[in-house]
């Protein structure tokens, strides 16, 4: 029997249609289980996955993500702060760094405390996150403790010595004022000290330090009393009670000299030594015994 010449040339096994044929890559494990749709799904990953490693090679991923949150609702719409007395809320505002648009989610709360405790005037500080919207800022500042003066320079210390701001006004008149280097650190041991004569504190307004181990108060009508290196307490109490038995700081002297002490040494202005010169009794202590000088 002679066959055609097409069944002749046609390979042995491939009669089979090729419209009944099953695709190798169905035949071949488990791939033969995939839903028809998984190839356009593998695409569209692959797809997704280029566009995101773009986003983030370009420095974009920040954005995006702070987009998709906001756009979520978790956008910052509301900032609460507390405990503020002389920061101003510019610069809690600046130091947060909080951008139109910034998402809650994203933002960083430890480092945006750590720019805020940089402001002088702040202790410490809390910063919380109340979703979905709302960032809190609880503040508990420095308390000025005293002013400081070193040559021409006038700062406001807290009661460790830290300088919390040169910008010195009205507000704290009544603070004492701590002059010389070093007097920031030793300043509580003299407040303290004054703190248990407050008839006497009122009319002090200054303290010197001198030579690092003592101290002179410079008082509102410029009478200086220079205080000893120990029994600073005892030697407050003896000028209050002179004071009040003779009038002490509101004669015609200059300097009360509490150094020594068997005496009390006191100057007298100019005015009072030529009267004192010229026979004119102008002072004198019932309490312990003073020489003019």
């Amino acid at each position: 029997m002679v066959l055609p010449i097409e069944a002749a040339l046609a390979p042995r096994g491939r009669g089979v249609p090729r419209l009944h044929r099953r695709p190798l890559w169905r035949a071949a494990g488990l791939l033969q289980d995939l839903p028809s749709w998984a190839g356009t799904a593998g695409a569209l990953a692959f797809l997704s996955a280029t566009i995101l490693y773009g986003v983030v090679l370009g420095g974009y991923g920040r954005m995006v993500s702070e987009s998709l949150t906001s756009a979520a609702g978790f956008e910052i719409a509301k900032v609460e702060l507390s405990g503020q007395k002389e920061t101003s809320e510019f610069e809690i505002l600046e130091a947060l760094e909080i951008q139109d648009g910034a998402s809650l989610a994203l933002f960083d709360a430890t480092a945006a405390r750590g720019r805020l405790e940089n402001i002088p005037w702040i202790q410490n500080v809390s910063v919380q996150k109340f979703y979905p919207n709302t960032l809190q800022v609880r503040i508990a500042e420095r308390e000025a403790y005293a002013l400081w003066q070193r040559g021409e320079q006038l700062s406001v210390i807290d009661g460790d010595g830290r300088v919390i701001s040169d910008d010195v006004d009205g507000r704290y008149a009544n603070l004492l004022m701590l002059i010389g280097h070093g007097a920031q650190h030793r300043g509580k041991e003299v407040i303290d000290a004054l703190a248990k004569v407050p008839e006497l504190r009122s009319r002090v307004r200054a303290a010197r330090l001198v030579s690092d181990r003592r101290w002179d108060l410079v008082l509102d009508n410029g009478i200086t009393v220079r205080l000893p290196e120990t029994g600073v307490e005892r030697a407050l109490a003896d000028v209050l009670q002179m004071d009040a038995e003779n009038g002490l700081l509101t004669r015609d002297i200059t300097m009360v000299d509490m150094r020594l002490e068997d005496r009390v040494v006191v100057r007298l202005t100019d005015e009072a030594a030529v009267r004192r010169k010229a026979g004119v009794n102008v002072i004198g202590t019932k309490r312990l015994r003073g020489a003019d000088t």
